[in-house]
């Protein structure tokens, strides 16, 4: 077995054996699909959030450098630095990065438990027909996608009501 570092575990999931009459179905389709977008969309939130953190900080951190200096251009790059910080802050506030790459990590895991909870026909699969566990699956899939949705369309009202009374 390749250790977890190597990068292989894509490769073990795809060597997973599927049944045809489930690898062919549309709740596996929208399953993979979704998990597949869910855990893309969150590792691009990630990056994007700590770039934005990072390089708040590591501008913030050069002020109090910078003022110290008493070059009268100075105090312009000071004051710009600051600007920048502030509106990288407004950036991450409207993109809701943070929140964004945790929820979506949250819904790839879950998605990635009923995948696995699925093929081994475990939990609510026990002892179901094909058929019937390739319904069910696909009524927790598009449960799971739902709240999700929900809980996004919360959240984006919240901050944009936030935004507005600021």
């Amino acid at each position: 077995m390749t250790p977890w570092w190597s990068g292989s575990m894509a490769k073990e999931e795809a060597s997973l054996a599927v049944p045809p009459e489930v690898e062919g179905h549309p709740a596996w389709y929208r399953l993979n699909y979704e998990l597949d977008w869910y855990e893309r969309r969150s590792g691009t939130n990630q990056r994007r959030y700590k770039t934005v953190k990072t390089t708040q900080l590591i501008l913030a951190g050069a002020i109090p450098v910078v003022s110290v200096v008493q070059f009268s251009w100075l105090r312009l790059i000071t004051a710009v630095l600051g600007g920048t910080v502030a509106v990288l802050e407004g950036i991450q506030q409207l993109g809701q990065f943070h929140n964004n790459w945790t929820s979506y990590r949250s819904t790839a895991e879950q998605l990635k438990h009923e995948k696995y909870l699925f093929l081994a026909s475990s939990g609510p699969y026990r002892n179901l027909e094909t058929a019937d566990a390739l319904k069910l699956l696909a009524e927790r899939v598009e449960e799971q996608i739902s709240t999700e949705h929900a809980k996004w369309v919360s959240d984006t009202k919240q901050t944009e009501g936030a935004q507005a009374r600021s």
